[in-house]
């Protein structure tokens, strides 16, 4: 079991701005819950303008549960984005979040993950409501064990192959050598069309987006740092050539790296 969630920021664009504008913070779930839950995020505000943040998403599920001070708390199930997500925050609200590890979300939703991806769907009453709510009331140790009761209530399902799909999205994530499905299903000694056929069913896209999209937010969060050799980075990231990686890039965080970089330093 880990000992604290991940401190990187990949996927949020501008992540310095993010901790500029609102409380942003990670916590783990309750420890029977690791094996699918990546972590929880919660995110809190007051602002006197409105406050637009970008996502490049996760191949990950999230649930959702939002309190605005003039609305009641609201929870969704938010399949795998392929596009760049935006959202607007203004005045004071809350948010408290779900990241479910790549496949992690199968046991509890119970049928393919294909049919969620690129939705966003209230949770159905009755069944997946948390049976503590409001849920982003309280301290963060509150808002946290609400998550912990709703998730140990929903009772996920025991599942050897979202475990095994679980442990090859990560390993994905973790090695930036992954770049071609077919060198990773043999390093794996996993059949490229059952490979294909798992991810569909378990985290709702292939792996070769899964691959892609790894390797791009690896792109994005380093374009937040130090100037970056563009044609080095390419290659490494297993791009024929540079302008491929500038067309990707642009295509996933809505701007070119070179604007971007300038965006955020």
């Amino acid at each position: 079991m880990r000992q604290r969630p991940r401190g990187d920021s990949r996927g949020i664009l501008d992540p310095a701005r993010l901790l500029r504008e609102v409380r942003f913070r990670r916590h783990l779930p309750a420890e029977p819950l690791g094996a699918w839950v990546e972590h929880y995020w919660l995110i809190d505000w007051t602002l006197s303008a409105p406050f637009e943040q970008r996502i490049v998403p996760h191949p990950a599920v999230n649930v959702v549960f939002r309190s605005d001070a003039d609305a009641a708390e609201a929870g969704e199930v938010a399949g795998v984005g392929r596009d760049l997500f935006r959202i607007t925050l203004t005045g004071t609200g809350r948010v408290c979040g779900i990241q479910f590890r790549p496949g992690g979300f199968h046991p509890f939703w119970r049928q393919s993950l294909a049919g969620l991806t690129g939705r966003r769907l209230p949770l159905p009453a009755g069944r997946l409501l948390p049976p503590v709510h409001p849920v982003c009331a309280g301290s963060d140790d509150d808002r946290c064990r609400a998550l912990d009761a709703a998730l140990t209530a929903w009772a996920p399902d025991p599942d050897p192959t979202a475990a095994e799909a679980v442990r090859l999205a990560e390993s994905i994530r973790a090695d930036r050598t992954v770049l071609r499905v077919d060198e990773f299903a043999a390093r794996h000694d996993v059949p490229v069309r059952r490979l294909q056929r798992l991810f569909t069913e378990y985290v709702g896209v292939g792996p070769k987006w899964v691959i892609r999209r790894y390797r791009l937010q690896e792109a994005v969060e380093r374009a937040a740092g130090a100037p970056l050799d563009w044609a080095g980075l390419a290659a490494n990231l297993g791009y024929s050539d540079q302008a491929h990686l500038v067309r990707d890039f642009t295509a996933v965080a809505g701007v070119s790296p070179a604007a971007y970089a300038r965006s955020v330093h």
